[in-house]
């Protein structure tokens, strides 16, 4: 195995075929085709699969190719740092639950160190999707929170994957309302105060398991659910609606205004939120930064 053989691997995936990875390259499609099976044979798996559209990348390819995105990020770095190389654009991935401050952190590091040229990428997705693209290597770093419901479960799961949840601080949970709410003068909510109003969640998709739920006490009965999934239509519906979400409490008035207040519930409960990293993959120069930023950006809760 080359880190020749990688940089092909990881830019056929990218093109999502073997002809306009060749012409990117600039070497013969028989060349690489041959380069492609010849490590394929040598690592003993199938990276690729064929189609008549082009290539699609196997289940295993896919954990192969998050370890080849890091060797060749790293020889970048080295070949940037001590061989005078033109600087590369680098890439960054990360993996989230619905966090103003997990967005406030990937911000700070792209304004800090991002450079000329990047792909950096932010995902904010379902439980189970930060779980498996950091366990794929979609992604350095994942997102999450545990509690004393879904910590079983979801540690369960960390372990499958070979991840390790790294905590960054606890929190007491909170709902979000419009600042227009009936509710926006309390001090403080009860369950009893949020029943008239619709409990707004984020869909879960296959894994709609109340144990991969992005909000605590998903298992309560509510009268009017909406369930949606982005943040940005679920602050509107906040709005529109007089809904209501329960969540961490952190939020962020210089990205998402003015209008979404956090008020404190009152439940027996507290929220662990940290972030998962793979176990088998040290943390790269971005990734370190980002969760420098993260501790930076939750250091007061």
């Amino acid at each position: 195995m080359t880190l020749l053989q990688l940089k092909y691997i990881v830019t056929v995936a990218k093109q999502g075929s073997i002809n306009k990875a060749a012409k990117e390259l600039f070497i013969a499609q028989p060349s690489l085709t041959a380069a492609i099976k010849e490590l394929e044979q040598e690592l003993g798996i199938t990276i690729f699969s064929r189609t008549n559209k082009g290539v699609i990348v196997s289940t295993e390819g896919e954990e192969f190719l998050g370890y080849a995105r890091q060797v060749i990020e790293q020889t970048n770095l080295i070949e940037e740092k001590y061989f005078g190389q033109t600087p590369v654009k680098h890439q960054f991935c990360v993996s989230t639950q619905h966090y103003s401050f997990a967005v406030e952190a990937f911000v700070d590091v792209l304004q800090a160190y991002g450079g000329n040229e990047y792909d950096f990428r932010i995902r904010e997705t379902q439980t189970y999707e930060i779980i498996e693209d950091v366990a794929r290597l979609r992604s350095e770093i994942g997102i999450l929170y545990l509690n004393e419901f879904n910590e079983a479960i979801l540690r369960k799961e960390f372990k499958r994957h070979d991840l390790t949840f790294h905590p960054l601080f606890t929190a007491r949970p909170h709902v979000f309302v419009s600042s227009f709410s009936p509710l926006a003068s309390k001090d403080m909510v009860t369950l009893e105060d949020l029943a008239p109003f619709p409990r707004l969640s984020y869909e879960q998709g296959e894994h709609n398991s109340f144990y991969f739920s992005e909000e605590i006490l998903s298992t309560c009965d509510s009268a009017k659910d909406i369930v949606v999934c982005d943040r940005a239509t679920l602050f509107n519906l906040l709005i529109g609606l007089d809904g209501y979400t329960i969540c961490s409490g952190i939020i962020s008035e210089k990205l998402n205004g003015p209008n979404i207040l956090a008020i404190p519930l009152d439940v027996d409960e507290k929220i662990e939120i940290g972030y998962i990293l793979h176990n088998k993959v040290a943390a790269g120069k971005y990734c370190r930064q980002y969760i420098e930023a993260l501790k930076k950006n939750t250091q007061s809760v």
